[in-house]
């Protein structure tokens, strides 16, 4: 059976090497990480199937590291370790892309469940902050995120740079719906013309989802 590779980040090099030890019985640590840039040289290196990050660290953060493999498209997993149950921070840690948040005093009994969430594509959150979390993202959530399929159909054939009538005969709409979902689109953006419309559409990659 195949193990599991991780790198482990953390400052504070006792906590590496308890966390090496926890985690040697069922998966091969390959390198440690003192700060975020030593985990993004050993991402790169290495290749993990999961890196496991302390959030607070010098010069880069655990979570700034995160956008640093991001943005050269490394789809490592990454689960975040922190002291804080702040589910504000947490929602942070998901809109990075992270993986899971675990509370350090907690990692003996929830860190492998949160790798395994991982490896699986999905998300692992500590029960003392997950309650909360939603809140959090909502309370947060970029004004787009409200915007429905329709809006955003009419949205894409805009950026197209078709006109309304031909809008409504693609989408098998009347050419009133049509201007009635542009003027709700630029309402709840803040935007003022069809111009800035598209920009913050193309901006924002809203014809991505």
């Amino acid at each position: 059976m195949t193990r599991t590779t991780l790198v482990v980040a953390d400052d504070h090099g006792i906590v590496r090497d308890a966390l090496g030890a926890l985690l040697a019985k069922d998966h091969d640590v390959v390198a440690p990480a003192a700060d975020g840039h030593e985990l993004v040289d050993a991402v790169l290196r290495h290749r993990p199937d999961v890196a496991i990050a302390d959030i607070d660290m010098p010069g880069l953060s655990g979570v700034e590291a995160l956008g640093v493999l991001r943005a050269r498209q490394i789809p490592v997993k990454v689960v975040f370790l922190t002291m804080h149950d702040d589910p504000g921070l947490a929602a942070d840690v998901l809109r990075a892309g992270g993986s899971g948040y675990v509370l350090k005093h907690s990692a003996s009994v929830e860190l492998h469940d949160a790798i395994q969430q991982a490896l699986s594509g999905g998300r692992y959150l500590t029960p003392r902050v997950s309650s909360g979390v939603l809140d959090a993202l909502i309370r947060n959530a970029a004004p787009h995120e409200s915007l429905t399929h329709r809006q955003l159909d009419v949205l894409r054939l805009l950026v197209e740079g078709k006109r309304m009538k031909e809008i409504a005969s693609e989408l098998d709409l009347s050419t009133r719906t049509v201007e009635s979902y542009k003027y709700e689109m630029m309402d709840i953006l803040g935007l003022h013309s069809t111009a800035e419309l598209v920009r913050y559409a193309m901006e924002h990659g809203l014809l991505k989802r």
